[in-house]
């Protein structure tokens, strides 16, 4: 599968770095304002999901409701929290193995792009100074529908000009590994065999996948 593809689509957070936590942070703080605390636990379901259905859920959370105008003025109030976290981030906080792997598929001319629902995602790849690495990216400002929905690796696979069966998906999140073989790729699970058991492999980390 891997010696075969000629396009690799990634998944940004937990795949490529670990941000996830300052979304956590920045969520965190946005419940504590509204009166209720927000868990690691809770987070977990925020994994892979858009930034309003994240809202969605934290005041699900917090059993509290309010008008489409002040979800948007959160949302962004999130968001800048969030930018302001991520602002400080850099290249050490790759995750292990990626640099590595992302250049040797270069080395090997397939094709690289970004698949991720981040709005932030070409900002954290100029941090990290791996945007060189990538032929493609499709991000949150790309694309209207949220994985499970395939429409961000679709886009990408177009992007790289290839066929969806050319490609190979990177992914932590189940609703990221549903989308990948939604797209009709294949997609090698980042993270724990019990969660991401309908992708064609799992590895822990792309360090693995080091020759």
């Amino acid at each position: 599968m891997l010696q075969n593809m000629k396009g690799a689509i990634f998944d940004l957070d937990g795949v490529i770095v670990d941000t996830a936590k300052y979304h956590y942070l920045a969520w965190a703080s946005l419940a504590d304002e509204l009166g209720f605390t927000f868990t690691e636990e809770d987070n977990e379901r925020l994994k892979g999901v858009s930034r309003m259905r994240s809202l969605d859920i934290l005041l699900e959370v917090g059993g509290l409701q309010f008008e489409e105008a002040e979800k948007l003025a959160m949302a962004e109030k999130k968001n800048r929290l969030y930018v302001e976290y991520i602002s400080k981030l850099e290249e050490s906080e790759l995750l292990p193995g990626v640099k590595e792997y992302l250049t040797g598929l270069r080395t090997r001319g397939i094709g690289i792009a970004l698949g991720s629902a981040s709005k932030n995602a070409e900002f954290i790849l100029n941090k990290l100074n791996i945007t060189d690495l990538f032929d493609a990216v499709v991000d949150g400002n790309k694309v209207s529908l949220a994985k499970p929905d395939p429409e961000v690796f679709l886009i990408a696979g177009q992007e790289l000009g290839l066929q969806p069966d050319e490609c190979v998906v990177f992914e932590d999140a189940e609703a990221g590994v549903q989308a990948g073989k939604a797209a009709g790729m294949k997609v090698v699970g980042i993270g724990k065999p019990e969660v991401l058991k309908e992708a064609d492999m799992v590895v822990k980390g792309l360090y693995e996948l080091l020759s």
